[in-house]
């Protein structure tokens, strides 16, 4: 698997803009629609509910080819079978992570500095979040990232990066020049009245970065 080219269209769950289907719906939705990753990162559900949702929403993914990776929960990610995991910013995760799941799991991390992404790399990730490039709909404290400083990261890092936070389809050419891979999508996806239609227009949108 060329995991930069299943990085164009990453999309991350949020359940709460949701309006009256499920999420594995939705999932499958963005899915027809183009988006060509899916990372669950449900904050809400406890254990044994998230470990539900992940077999049901790995199980969609799996019908379509698509990679799928659970937000930072090594435990669940190995539970469940998971393509991998997305894990914040200790290095000492990256190295449980990969003990815990094998080498031919992804592992994804979070880096907001060219330190944290050449440490992230030099952990063995095998690619990066990086941002928030916009602010972010799901986290009120996110601070906007120089998408200067994100194209520099991009340059220096070897590893795949992913553009994340308040990315839509009236943004996302913003980042034409970042040298990114993809981009990650939350709201821009699920909180869209038509999902599929939205995630098929940020896809075409997304090929021309």
């Amino acid at each position: 698997m060329n995991i930069r080219e299943t990085l164009r269209l990453y999309a991350v769950t949020d359940r709460t803009w949701l309006n009256g289907i499920t999420l594995a719906d939705a999932v499958e939705q963005s899915i027809r629609g183009g988006v060509t990753f899916v990372q669950l990162r449900e904050k809400h559900l406890n254990k044994e509910a998230l470990i539900e949702e992940a077999l049901v929403i790995k199980a969609v993914c799996k019908k379509y080819n698509v990679p799928f990776v659970i937000n930072d929960d090594v435990e669940i990610a190995k539970a469940v079978d998971a393509d991998g995991v997305h894990i914040g910013q200790k290095d000492s995760e990256i190295s449980y992570a990969r003990q815990m799941l094998g080498e031919s799991k992804i592992i994804g991390v979070t880096a907001r500095t060219i330190e944290q992404a050449v440490s992230a790399e030099q952990n063995g990730a095998n690619y990066l979040g990086v941002g928030a490039v916009f602010g972010s709909a799901t986290k009120s404290d996110a601070v906007p990232l120089k998408h200067s400083k994100l194209r520099k990261i991009a340059e220096i890092v070897k590893i795949p990066v992913v553009a994340i936070g308040g990315i839509n389809s009236t943004n996302i050419l913003q980042l034409s020049d970042c040298l990114v891979a993809g981009v990650a999508v939350i709201s821009g996806i699920f909180a869209a009245d038509d999902i599929e239609q939205e995630a098929r227009l940020l896809r075409g949108l997304a090929e021309k970065l």
